[in-house]
């Protein structure tokens, strides 16, 4: 059983997440802990990811999908291909600091702290400024969360002061503490957990998988936790906000109509239950 695995999922992604694989390369030089890097391919290898894995690293294993089946299948499809004690996913635009010995700590915090389902990384933007991504299950907020990625937080000033909340923006970000859930861009797992819980829920294809496997975590009595001292770099995309307008992104952008279909599906799974678990 390896200690970590590490699963990327592609989408025509080939050169972010060559990238990305030789920053955990380096991150990993002397690393006294078993790392097994996976990349899950939805794109059935038209980019020739299975090729360039096979020349610059051939250690990495190679899964074809078979087929586009979302965020939260094609991690699962990579951690259940390699039994480990904590599972990684980690978005295709990042960049671990050099000499940082990022997957080490994430181990040893794992290890010292075992009564913790989850932890959510800190993400930096690379100019370094700071990216929100712990959250509360607060349920006027993720009413509204989708307004955000339309850019109204930009707009309005009550959607702002909702969403601000949501995100938790009262808070420095400076301290390691419990959250009720965190984004899925770098997100480590207890296997304990998923033998309990399970993996991604299905029914989401991309969004809200996070969120709602952080729920699930706490519904069962395992802590989520935001880290702040490990740190990643993440070159944040947010492609369902590109087309301005909800009628215009609904139509027009492919993406904020299946971000607004896994809001909706979270809404409906968890009606009824809201409450702040971290509090």
């Amino acid at each position: 059983m390896k200690d970590i695995s590490i699963v990327f999922v592609n989408y025509f992604m080939r050169t972010d997440i060559l990238q990305a694989i030789q920053s955990i390369k380096d991150d990993t030089v002397d690393c006294p802990f078993d790392v097994q890097i996976t990349v899950t391919d939805n794109s059935q290898n038209q980019d020739d990811i299975k090729e360039a894995l096979a020349r610059y690293f051939p250690d990495v294993k190679y899964i074809d999908c078979g087929g586009n089946v979302g965020f939260g299948q094609g991690n699962t499809i990579g951690f259940e291909a390699t039994p480990a004690r904590y599972y990684f996913a980690l978005n295709r635009d990042t960049h671990l600091k050099e000499n940082s010995r990022t997957i080490e700590r994430i181990v040893r915090f794992m290890d010292e702290h075992n009564k913790i389902g989850a932890v959510g990384l800190k993400l930096l933007n690379m100019d370094n400024s700071l990216q929100y991504t712990c959250y509360r299950f607060d349920f006027k907020s993720i009413l509204l969360k989708p307004l955000k990625h339309l850019n109204w937080d930009t707009q309005y000033r009550w959607v702002k002061k909702i969403i601000d909340r949501l995100q938790m923006k009262s808070w420095d970000h400076n301290s390691t503490r419990p959250v009720d859930w965190v984004l899925g861009a770098a997100l480590v797992v207890r296997r304990e957990v998923v033998q309990e819980i399970g993996w991604f829920d299905k029914r989401y294809f991309l969004y809200f998988e996070d969120c709602d496997w952080c729920h699930t975590m706490w519904e069962h009595g395992w802590p989520v936790y935001y880290v702040h001292d490990i740190v990643i770099q993440h070159r944040h995309a947010r492609e369902s906000a590109k087309v301005p307008g909800i009628i215009k992104a609904l139509f027009k952008n492919k993406l904020a109509r299946i971000h607004a279909a896994s809001w909706f599906k979270y809404l409906w799974k968890w009606r009824g239950n809201h409450k702040y678990y971290a509090s």
